[in-house]
């Protein structure tokens, strides 16, 4: 049943229905089916079942000759309380925010792998996110820690060595930080179960997305549900 089940989201992802008893029918790539896909020829989609789910599955497409294309896919992992609409999300909820987002920079614990063309970030025991409300640096990596955020409401990078090996950041209340909204969303390496509000995926997936992803191709990532408020269609 779970391979049933891990099958049939991995279809739902490239754009194929499953009927009952009857043989799969091809519909138009999931990038054609989004409302945005932020003006770039490479996009990552990151699905899961309902709001619910902690589990789903990410993949990753080019755009060829005017053809969306899918050129890998993982089985992903998302917030152990499920997902919620980005725009709205609260921090500390343990959710990962729904809708369409640049992809910064990257970074890790670990060398960047062998042809990644991302600007990226070697942590050191220096580096740390800041995810205090009140500092300035609110949502921004830091070396080192500034007085005004306070580490215990911050991340030290290099303290996730598993996770963090290698990622990627997400644009999520990254350009204008709302102070409460979240702080912290990233495109990782699985750890031991769900995040705390980040997109998951196995090691081994998140080198091939960093030797694939092109900065000058503008990529987004586009989370979301299959249906619903949330539906990554909606994006």
């Amino acid at each position: 049943m779970r391979r049933l089940v891990t099958t049939a989201a991995v279809l739902l992802a490239l754009g194929t229905v499953v009927g009952a008893g009857r043989p799969p029918l091809a519909t138009a790539p999931l990038p054609t089916r989004l409302a945005d896909t932020g003006g770039g020829t490479q996009l990552i989609t990151a699905m899961a079942g309902s709001t619910s789910s902690t589990s789903g599955t990410l993949t990753w497409w080019d755009l060829r000759d005017g053809k969306w294309v899918a050129a890998g896919t993982a089985t992903a992992r998302f917030g152990s309380k499920g997902l919620t609409e980005g725009s709205t999300r609260q921090q500390s909820t343990y959710t990962t925010p729904t809708g369409l987002y640049d992809l910064p920079y990257a970074f890790g614990v670990k060398a960047a792998p062998a042809g990644t063309r991302y600007s990226y970030r070697q942590a050191t025991t220096k580096s740390w996110w800041c995810e205090d409300n009140e500092s300035a640096d609110y949502n921004r990596w830091v070396e080192p820690l500034p007085s005004d955020c306070r580490a215990s409401e911050s991340e030290q990078i290099t303290a996730y060595p598993t996770q963090y090996a290698r990622a990627l950041v997400i644009g999520f209340n990254y350009d204008e930080p709302v102070r409460g909204r979240g702080a912290g969303i990233f495109l990782h390496v699985n750890g031991s179960g769900a995040t705390a509000g980040c997109v998951s995926v196995p090691a081994d997936a998140m080198d091939r997305i960093l030797a694939w992803a092109d900065p000058a191709r503008s990529p987004h990532i586009a989370i979301g549900t299959y249906d619903g408020a949330t539906a990554i269609t909606n994006y």
